[in-house]
């Protein structure tokens, strides 16, 4: 009796082993990127005290190691080693070896996102491990060589480390440890930044004051001129004036649509995936749609990801150089008294637009890499609860055109009411130049 109860026991393991295997997920190599590229967003999410431009940074060092993780098993692309500013030096895979590039990328993910987010919760570290695993599992079952596993594992793992090194001496060093300076002297000058009573923070020292000072991936970015802004100017008619009087008479006819477009592109990071995980997921959406070979879809992560973070620390350069305004301050003093943008102040000075230029950014690197006709249906904040206070949904956002999609990201900041028409456009303006700049590197071999 015995004896039957043990074989039964045995029969019933070995039944057990061979059902768990053949649940076991297959990931092509499109879902290995995409899987970790969506692990990222929620990552970002899901960690407290980010903030836009601490994730900026993140995206584009993550972005980055998927890029170089693989890169050199695609004889036509180039890596960036001597072509991002100070990346001199990154890990060489071994000549005439073999490698299983999606286990590199698998591993270098993994590495990248504990070290950037290393301040997230138990709970997202054990989802980081459990995907690594997951996709580890599958390859490794297929490919039966130990060596080059473990040869594959240990590559991604030293092209991420190497690449976390090199961020830690760019300025935004764990970042969110320092969102606010509170000795920092705000400058008092006519048309300057205030902190708003209406406001998405709770702090009235205004977000990472400092960042503009970080290193740029590229030269070429840190290099371009300081954008024209319109001279202050209180006389009705002026220039000046006029453009926070368009704020003001736009609030007073919103329609409903742009109300959702308002709320849609709030993306704040209490709540979201700020708005550079937002131009992240726009990547994911392309490569989803077109699907791209491993090597084409990591490029776009890659670039876009990049063109973002520099755009962040130009923006951030420039909103302190400028120190200007918000609609919130200057339309109740000089126009009426009792108006109150449709959207709160985010805690730091208006011009150029951060939104704008990080969609003038994607925008630019997603229709050089997938063309300027690409229908997309943005879901990212699909089923969340309506916004009681604003009496509005959140409505899916269908587009033709990345740049479609990117224009409505800068006019949602005008619809709220936090943004001037210039403070967008220029924002926009700047994004097309940082990503042409991201484009322009040595990606191919052709190039």
């Amino acid at each position: 009796m015995i004896k039957v109860i043990r074989k039964s026991y045995w029969i019933l393991v070995v039944a057990v082993f061979i059902n768990s295997c053949s649940e076991r997920k297959e990931y092509s190599e499109q879902d290995v990127v995409l899987e970790w590229a969506k692990m990222a967003t929620y990552i970002t999410q899901f960690t407290p005290a980010n903030s836009p431009t601490f994730a900026s940074r993140g995206f584009g060092y993550i972005g980055l190691t998927m890029y170089e993780s693989v890169v050199h098993g695609f004889q036509n692309n180039n890596s960036l080693q001597g072509q991002l500013n100070g990346l001199d030096q990154l890990p060489q895979p071994e000549n005439d070896k073999t490698y299983s590039w999606e286990l590199s990328l698998n591993a270098g993910q993994a590495q990248i996102l504990r070290q950037i987010y290393l301040q997230t919760s138990d709970e997202n570290k054990a989802r980081i491990d459990s995907l690594e695993q997951d996709i580890y599992q599958s390859y490794s079952d297929k490919i039966n060589d130990l060596e080059i596993v473990e040869r594959s594992v240990s590559y991604g793992k030293e092209v991420a480390n190497a690449i976390f090194e090199w961020s830690k001496s760019d300025g935004g060093h764990r970042g969110y440890l320092y969102n606010f300076d509170k000795e920092m002297v705000h400058p008092e000058r006519p048309g300057s930044w205030k902190p708003p009573l209406f406001a998405q923070s709770f702090s009235h020292y205004p977000l990472h004051p400092h960042w503009g000072e970080n290193r740029r991936f590229l030269k070429e970015n840190s290099a371009l001129e300081l954008p024209n802004m319109i001279p202050y100017d209180t006389i009705p008619g002026s220039p000046y004036y006029e453009e926070f009087m368009e704020v003001y008479k736009k609030d007073l006819a919103l329609t409903q649509e742009e109300k959702e477009a308002a709320i849609w592109w709030g993306d704040d990071p209490d709540v979201s995936f700020t708005p550079p995980g937002h131009s992240y997921y726009y990547v994911t959406l392309a490569v989803e749609k077109k699907l791209p070979s491993m090597i084409e879809a990591t490029e776009a992560y890659a670039k876009t990801s990049i063109a973002v973070a520099d755009a962040f620390i130009n923006c951030w350069e420039w909103k302190y150089h400028f120190f200007s305004e918000r609609p919130n301050t200057f339309i109740p003093k000089f126009i009426d008294q009792e108006w109150e943008s449709f959207w709160p102040d985010p805690p730091f000075p208006a011009f150029p637009s951060g939104h704008a230029i990080n969609a003038g950014a994607m925008a630019t690197v997603l229709e050089h890499e997938f063309g300027k006709e690409v229908q997309i249906t943005d879901r990212a904040h699909e089923g969340r609860e309506r916004d009681e206070v604003r009496d509005t949904d959140f409505v899916v956002r269908s587009f033709n055109s990345f740049w479609e999609a990117a224009q409505e990201t800068a006019d949602s900041r005008f619809y709220g009411g936090i943004h001037t028409p210039q403070d967008n456009n220029v924002g926009l303006e700047e994004g097309v130049k940082i990503a042409k700049n991201v484009i322009n590197l040595n990606w191919r071999k052709s190039d």
